[in-house]
């Protein structure tokens, strides 16, 4: 990098909303990452089954199937104020789950309704806050806003999975869900303390009739039909709903049970695994922020197929140490296939249907929880390993199918999404 070019890292905070949304962002993940362990460990406690584990980590993405729904509500009502509405909510919530903790009335069943109502709108929150850096963003600072919230997302799973952990292993439940509940409140007062974005496309007003849902579903077949149908959208979004099916189950919801089960741990354990795949993850992001002139379509193949490469030894090492710097190594690979994907789609698709784009890519998001329950399932027939092994066998087959059904899309040298 030149001396010129080093100074634009911190560009985007030049901006007075920025500086507002991004430790709301930042706050917002950390809660997040603190109770997905910490519910993930209570409920494996509590119950002994990785079925139950699974459901509960299934049931945090329900919300991904109404992701574009929600989009068109924060289209009309503005994504600043929809994202307080929202992390006005999850304090409600997480306070709910404070004081059945600190009464003595938590139980399983009702972490999982809880988690149920979250789930619904907390899929929707990380393309709500893409949505918003668009609106407050100058086109030319865009790419370097969100390449800098991808590595504040990275450092919060840190933080979040080593804090989590430890609070929840010297505290108990009930206050680590104070600090929870006191995460999302803040979040929600520096959200609310940016200006509201000026609209830079009018929304027409919906009829008082039958009219207005036709007009929402044609909207959302469009979206849906065109990102399926851009040139290499489509294998940007095949990879993504691969990786969530078959890749993500193993460094996120079924972690607990890892950590128990397989390492014999405790939650100190758990948080240092989860915090290396986190690592991983930002070491990618940064190594992809400094590195420039790659051709992106081609490194989607190789690092999700080197990601796939390392859940296939990581599941067969029974050691700690080794099995944290595998996971770093699969999170450096994750990181540059997911960012590898959402650079071919932010590029490919028309400026007036990002939105739309931006929500089928949360929709593909579903694959995560079909394969946890399908994961859950298998562990208890076939074992850890076996299942492991399929999952990351099976991916690596079906990532090699990608490359070859859309390689005029992704490997000549000359096409769009290889530009530099």
């Amino acid at each position: 990098m030149s001396t010129s070019a080093r100074p634009s890292a911190l560009a985007p905070f030049r901006i007075r909303n920025y500086r507002f949304q991004w430790p709301s962002d930042l706050l917002t993940s950390w809660a997040f990452e603190i109770e997905t362990l910490v519910l993930g460990w209570y409920i494996l406690v509590e119950t002994g089954s990785v079925l139950l584990l699974t459901l509960l980590a299934s049931l945090q993405y329900l919300g991904t199937l109404i992701a574009p729904a929600l989009g068109m509500v924060g289209d009309r009502m503005g994504h600043r104020d929809l994202l307080v509405v929202l992390r006005l909510t999850y304090t409600a919530l997480a306070s709910t789950i404070m004081v059945l903790a600190l009464t003595g009335h938590l139980a399983p069943l009702n972490v999982m309704i809880i988690v149920t109502i979250m789930g619904l709108i907390r899929s929707s929150d990380l393309g709500l806050r893409s949505a918003l850096l668009a609106d407050i963003m100058p086109a030319e600072r865009l790419v370097g806003a969100i390449s800098l919230s991808r590595t504040t997302q990275d450092s919060a799973r840190i933080a979040g999975a080593l804090t989590g952990a430890g609070l929840f292993a010297v505290l108990g439940i009930g206050l680590v869900y104070a600090a929870v509940a006191s995460l999302y409140f803040v979040a929600a007062i520096l959200m609310s303390c940016l200006t509201r974005p000026k609209r830079t496309v009018a929304t027409t007003d919906l009829p008082t009739n039958s009219r207005a849902v036709s007009k929402l579903l044609d909207e959302l077949k469009e979206g849906i039909v065109y990102a399926w149908n851009g040139p290499g959208m489509g294998a940007a979004l095949c990879v993504a709903f691969l990786a969530n099916l078959t890749a993500f189950p193993f460094t996120g919801g079924l972690l607990p049970y890892i950590a128990r089960e397989i390492f014999h741990t405790d939650q100190t354990g758990l948080g240092y695994l989860s915090a290396s795949f986190a690592v991983g993850s930002l070491i990618g992001s940064i190594t992809l922020s400094l590195v420039g002139g790659l051709r992106i379509a081609r490194l989607l193949i190789g690092a999700t197929l080197a990601w796939y490469a390392m859940l296939l030894v990581f599941v067969e090492i029974r050691t700690m140490p080794v099995a944290m710097a595998c996971l770093v190594l699969a999170g450096i690979a994750q990181s540059m296939s997911m960012i590898s994907a959402a650079v071919i789609l932010m590029r490919t698709a028309s400026a007036h249907l990002r939105g739309r784009v931006m929500g089928v890519r949360m929709m593909v998001i579903y694959g995560l929880p079909l394969g946890l329950l399908a994961a859950g399932s298998l562990i208890d027939i076939v074992g850890y390993s076996a299942t492991g092994s399929l999952y990351a066998a099976a991916g690596f087959i079906a990532m090699l199918a990608i490359a070859i059904r859309w390689r005029a899309d992704l490997w000549p040298v000359h096409a769009p999404a290889n530009a530099r």
